[in-house]
């Protein structure tokens, strides 16, 4: 597997990963098979017993994190029959880290709170007005953000602009107009951030997804 630009990452049959701020691009051999769990980072943190911080923009061995038993759990899932069974299994498994969650780590309310502010604002509230909302300093506001996220309200922020733009994108929004709503400063601004985050530039990455439904002023040119 390969890591955003260029760097090596060891190969793998899984992978435990946090919030990342800039894109991974993984190569496989062969046909691939495989479930995925998609936790809410407290959720994770609860389960892990760690910082979210020490899983952001890196990719560990799950068994590093959730122990041995993880190794059981992924036999146990090659020698089900079918996909019924093996989604039993993760079932049983998700329930049995839940019960054994460190549940001390739960998030305040305040937290939760201003994430929720962070994402309905579409990234574009400032670190400042999320830190008032919750009565906390700044400073432990992002102490916060990455222990239990793994980031600070500020990259998460750039995470979830990016975001929006990648929709607004896809769906025919001309770039000027995509950096306008999502809080950029100009077109330039927006192909530097998404180049920074993705890798690539945004006609780049949107070509890479194949031509067909893309808007003209992607593909022309």
């Amino acid at each position: 597997m390969g890591g955003h630009g260029g760097e090596h990452v060891r190969a793998t049959t899984s992978l435990a990963t946090g919030l990342h701020t800039r894109a991974r691009h993984f190569a496989r051999q062969g046909a691939l098979h495989g479930v995925e769990i998609t936790l809410a980072p407290w959720v994770a943190h609860q389960i892990f017993d760690a910082s979210m911080s020490d899983l952001a923009d890196t990719v560990v061995d799950p068994v590093d994190v959730l122990g041995p038993g993880f190794r059981e759990l992924t036999e146990a899932l090659q020698a089900a029959p079918d996909w019924p069974a093996r989604f039993a299994l993760v079932d049983s498994a998700l329930v049995r880290w839940t019960r054994s969650a460190h549940l001390g780590r739960s998030p305040a309310g305040e937290l939760l709170g201003a994430w929720d502010l962070l994402v309905r604002s579409a990234g574009t509230i400032a670190v400042r007005d999320l830190a008032a909302a919750t009565g906390w300093s700044q400073r432990h506001l992002e102490s916060l953000f990455r222990e239990q996220f793994g980031l600070t309200p500020k990259r998460l922020a750039r995470i979830i602009r990016l975001r929006r733009a990648l929709r607004l994108l896809i769906t025919g929004t001309t770039p000027a107009d995509t950096a306008y709503a999502c809080g950029f400063s100009d077109q330039a601004h927006l192909t530097n951030e998404f180049t920074a985050l993705v890798g690539m530039p945004p006609r780049r990455f949107l070509a890479a997804r194949g031509t067909e439904g893309l808007p003209s002023h992607w593909v022309a040119g």
